[in-house]
């Protein structure tokens, strides 16, 4: 029986003496102590500490699964996983493992844009530490969110994955880690929330 296989990319920026990404840790591991325990080979990439391109097409190719753990850090995930993004799909993209163009034909003009994917099957999803406050998003009264969720927010990141045929499952999300948040409840509830979309 051929084993089942999560990928799991930590892309944590550490910054000495403010921000050295144990919470991330602390999510990654939960993850991976979850996905071990349920039968799956947990294949991992810190995205700080280096990577291949070309392997990192393989590991997706391979996993059934894959999990973004990141941090939110001035509106986006780190600056490193927009490089991380730029150099793995693009690598997917000229060996079209990932892809075959963008879905559209000039012999049929009803194929939409995004649809030239070859990842079905697979399922993408993202965890995500913020300093924002739950509240602060689905509220039209909000003043800088104006009513958007977080999957309308990280949007930008899920289409990566959703142009290449992969399914987006709701993310997880670690809210308010510097004043009222719960970590550790987020923590204790991070895998009934895996077994969950996952349904593993």
């Amino acid at each position: 029986m051929k084993t089942k296989k999560v990928l799991s990319i930590n892309t944590h920026l550490t910054y000495p003496n403010w921000s050295e990404g144990l919470l991330n840790d602390a999510f990654n591991q939960k993850a991976k102590d979850f996905f071990e325990t349920e039968g799956f080979e947990v294949l991992e990439t810190k995205v700080e500490d280096g990577y291949s391109p070309e392997e990192e097409v393989e590991k997706h190719l391979e996993a059934s699964i894959v999990i973004l753990q990141t941090p939110v850090n001035w509106f986006g995930a780190p600056w490193i996983y927009k490089k991380y993004v730029d150099e793995v799909f693009n690598s997917g993209l000229h060996s079209a493992k990932f892809l075959s163009g963008d879905g559209r034909t000039r012999e049929d003009a009803d194929r939409q844009y995004g649809t030239g994917g070859k990842m079905q099957g697979k399922k993408f999803m993202i965890s995500a530490t913020w300093n924002a406050p739950e509240a602060s998003f689905n509220d039209v009264n909000q003043q800088l969110f104006q009513g958007i969720s977080t999957k309308d927010f990280l949007l930008h990141i899920t289409s990566n994955y959703r142009f290449c045929g992969v399914e987006i499952v709701p993310g997880y999300n670690c809210f308010d880690i510097f004043k009222d948040g719960d970590i550790v409840k987020d923590l204790e509830n991070y895998p009934i929330h895996l077994k969950k979309v996952f349904n593993v």
